[in-house]
């Protein structure tokens, strides 16, 4: 490969260079970090690549950020990726979160489908800086989107189906069905009237397809009341885009505020969590600095 490293900005290159890596996610194999740190030593850049235990990753991560390099590389899961972005923040070191995970849903929305190999030697030779920017709801940061109310009891149903355990996915969806009533939501964007909703979905503009820009989260609110609407909201689910369900309705959201009569449960990119009855919602204009391909020309 022997290619130097590309400038990123003006008068600014990479030089110095950490990188964690979770040897428990499910993308990560035994010879990940030898393969990591030769494609560095390829580029000629001066490198550090750790690989603690599972206990370990928060002061892998901390440790590596406060050497102040030029780059951080992160080849783990989103949890991990999620941490990594919020030790960066917008002033830290530029981020490059690999693939390492099962669902790898931020280095999806940055990359595409691609191996994580290929991924950092391209962004090493050809990558330019691009802001991330993010939301939070209780508290809580995301980088793609977060899932308030009865889908999120969908989830344990889609990780059973993508292991084919078809007998659990079913114990699983009984579960949520009875489940599906008993959050109902209320949700307010700063300046419009409160709504009332069954779910609520908060989609970054790394992933939306429906906002013209990037200034805002994509705020999509679920209207449904039937158990047949929640059959089919559960179908669009399993697939990936509940979005699809026409009982969605969606606007800009910069600040908000959900609240229910109970703990709201909540996908945050992809992980689950309880949130409590009532949470604020805000919108975070450049949460970090990813290393990245620059943008396809379309023509």
């Amino acid at each position: 490969m022997n290619k130097p490293a590309r400038a990123l900005a003006a008068e600014t290159s990479i030089r110095r260079v950490e990188a964690v890596i979770n040897p428990a996610s499910g993308g990560v194999g035994p010879q990940s970090a030898a393969a990591l740190k030769q494609i560095l030593d390829d580029f000629g850049l001066e490198s550090r690549v750790l690989s603690p235990s599972a206990g370990e990753i928060e002061y892998a991560l901390q440790a590596a950020v406060q050497a102040v390099p030029d780059l951080l590389i992160v080849l783990a899961g989103d949890g991990t990726a999620g941490r990594a972005a919020e030790l960066c923040g917008p002033d830290g070191p530029l981020l490059a979160p690999l693939p390492g995970g099962t669902m790898n849903m931020l280095p999806y929305a940055l990359y595409g489908p691609k191996p994580w190999p290929e991924v950092l030697a391209d962004c090493l030779w050809r990558g330019v800086e691009r802001p991330v920017s993010c939301g939070e709801v209780g508290g809580h940061r995301f980088y793609c989107v977060a899932i308030l109310g009865s889908p999120a009891l969908w989830q344990p149903v889609r990780e059973a189906t993508r292991h084919s355990d078809l007998a659990a996915a079913w114990d699983k969806a009984l579960i949520a069905l009875r489940q599906a009533f008993s959050t109902r939501l209320r949700f307010q964007v700063a300046g419009e009237a409160p709504q009332k909703a069954i779910a609520l979905s908060l989609i970054c503009p790394l992933i939306s397809r429906a906002l013209a820009t990037e200034n805002s989260l994509e705020a999509a609110g679920l209207h449904h009341r039937d158990l047949m609407e929640l059959f089919r909201l559960g179908f669009h689910n399993l697939l990936g885009d509940w979005r699809a369900d026409p009982g969605v309705i969606t606007e800009p959201c910069i600040e908000g505020r959900v609240w229910a009569r109970r703990r709201i449960p909540c996908l945050i990119d992809g992980e689950m969590r309880w949130l409590a009855r009532s949470a604020n919602i805000r919108f975070h204009p450049t949460a970090f600095r990813a290393l990245a391909p620059p943008p396809e020309i379309k023509p």
